[in-house]
């Protein structure tokens, strides 16, 4: 019998289901989820025997949810929540309570993080905020040996009707006491990212945190949790962490010796120091991964972009937002246009893929026109990816304060929105409707221009390839 179970429940709110590891879109490719599977691992350290079901790789619907959750016999149920995926979350411990109802049920993430009330229906219910690594283990330790919560750290729950949340829990001072991600999980699941043609495929993240202060910016699901947490005591944004470069090459022989061809750097700047680049990059090399990261155009000049083409750096996803200075100035972005182009420029000139994501709506200098004018420009580069995205005012950013204080939510209040597709941003100026249909046009110029179809379909190299970046990009299109 299995102690401790992991769910990934299916869609139960009628929506598409959420993507839980950036944590603001819905799928539109399958992404493992590697903060939770450190957790996952993190337990197993302490001894525990976990189960990890994803009932939306899978393919489930709510009967086998319901059929599972009946026959499961674990002792604690645990969620790893964003915004998006907070109602079906909240409808699936309704679930587990009708076949569990003394059972305790553990949410994280920052959907939890924030909105950790939501989830706390009972003296069972359960939220570990923000980095949630060792909090979790914590939580879990006292539950099977019923020595009572009061005294741990980092939790929200019930006592006699009444919501308590206890302190913060330190950040973690040194990842490398982490273990690697328990990926024997997924072994059954098949990911694909479309920038990446090689299989099987995973992720791995390096650092958390980053320092700038971008307004708007959720960079992804376990960065976001922590800054809520952070913030809500020190008013600022938590410090960011590195994992040691050994620490960070010992798990890239694992996922080697595992078979792993491909892999997502998910940190939410992966390049920092070119000496730290140079030795992981060295390793990539050995190992003859493709492989793709996230960066500021301001990290990158000729040495860095060297150095990504000697590793055969598959994409570097740069977030430029918006080509207008006055507007980057205003969203804090730390950065300016030109320093968006000379990064694409040397990019290109080592022949490193460029993935380019463009926000819309990130200020209320914002206008038609200027929108446009962007987009437009983004036509012009030498780049073979653009994400567009309309900027979400989400709760815990200095954006929503701004929107709130403002008017600019539709409807006065945040919901939990696909920035890819949705808006409920709107401007006296710019409506949300005339965002969204900006955003669909943008999205189509872009994509179907003969150049950019010919360039994708010459890298394909089986049909298999062709059908999964298809069905991605009609999935951006239409949902």
């Amino acid at each position: 019998m299995s102690q401790i179970s992991f769910l990934i429940p299916p869609p139960l709110d009628g929506e598409k289901p959420a993507e839980r590891t950036a944590g603001c879109t819905h799928v539109v490719y399958p992404m493992p989820n590697i903060y939770e599977l450190i957790v996952v691992a993190n337990i197993e350290k302490e001894g525990y025997s976990v189960t990890y079901n994803d009932f939306v790789l899978s393919d489930k619907s709510r009967d086998d949810f319901e059929v599972h959750i009946k026959n499961d016999n674990s002792f604690v149920f645990c969620i790893w929540t964003v915004n998006l995926s907070i109602a079906t979350d909240l409808e699936a411990l309704k679930i587990i309570r009708n076949y569990h109802p003394n059972k305790p049920v553990v949410f994280m993430g920052p959907g939890a993080t924030y909105y950790s009330a939501k989830f706390l229906l009972d003296e069972n219910d359960y939220v570990v905020r923000g980095e949630p690594d060792d909090s979790v283990v914590e939580l879990i330790c006292s539950l099977f040996n019923n020595t009572g919560v009061e005294g741990l750290k980092g939790i929200s729950y019930v006592r006699n009707g009444k919501v308590m949340h206890a302190p913060s829990y330190p950040l973690i001072k040194n990842l490398d006491n982490l273990p690697f991600p328990s990926r024997k999980h997924i072994q059954y699941y098949t990911f694909r990212n479309p920038k990446l043609k090689a299989s099987p495929y995973t992720a791995v993240v390096t650092s958390r945190n980053c320092p700038y202060n971008c307004v708007y910016c959720v960079p992804s699901s376990l960065t976001f949790a922590r800054e809520i947490e952070y913030k809500q005591i020190e008013h600022k944004k938590p410090p960011i962490s590195f994992r040691s470069v050994e620490n960070v090459n010992a798990e890239l022989d694992e996922i080697a010796q595992m078979g792993y061809k491909s892999i997502a750097f998910v940190d939410d700047n992966f390049i920092w120091k070119a000496d730290r680049l140079r030795a992981i990059c060295a390793k990539l090399k050995e190992h003859n991964f493709q492989w793709g990261c996230q960066a500021r155009a301001d990290a990158i000049n000729e040495e860095v972009a060297a150095i990504l083409a000697y590793a055969g750096c598959c994409y570097i996803d740069l977030g430029a937002e918006s080509f207008d200075d006055d507007i980057l100035k205003y969203i804090k972005k730390g950065l300016n246009a030109r320093q968006v182009y000379d990064a694409i420029n040397v990019l290109n000139k080592y022949k490193v893929p460029v993935k380019l994501n463009i926000l819309i709506g990130t200020s209320p200098l914002e206008t038609k026109e200027s929108i446009k004018r962007t987009l437009k420009q983004t036509r012009r580069l030498k780049v073979s990816q653009v994400m567009f995205n309309i900027v979400a005012p989400f709760p815990g950013t200095e954006f929503y304060n701004l929107a709130k204080e403002n008017g600019w939510i539709k409807g006065g209040e945040y919901v939990p929105t696909d920035v890819q597709r949705n808006s409920i941003l709107e401007y006296p100026h710019i409506s949300a409707s005339e965002m969204e249909r900006i955003l669909y046009w943008g999205n189509l110029r872009f994509f179907l221009r003969p150049s950019v179809i010919f360039a994708h379909i010459s890298k394909f190299r089986s049909f298999n390839d062709f059908r999964n970046a298809w069905k991605a990009l009609m999935i951006k299109f239409f949902g």
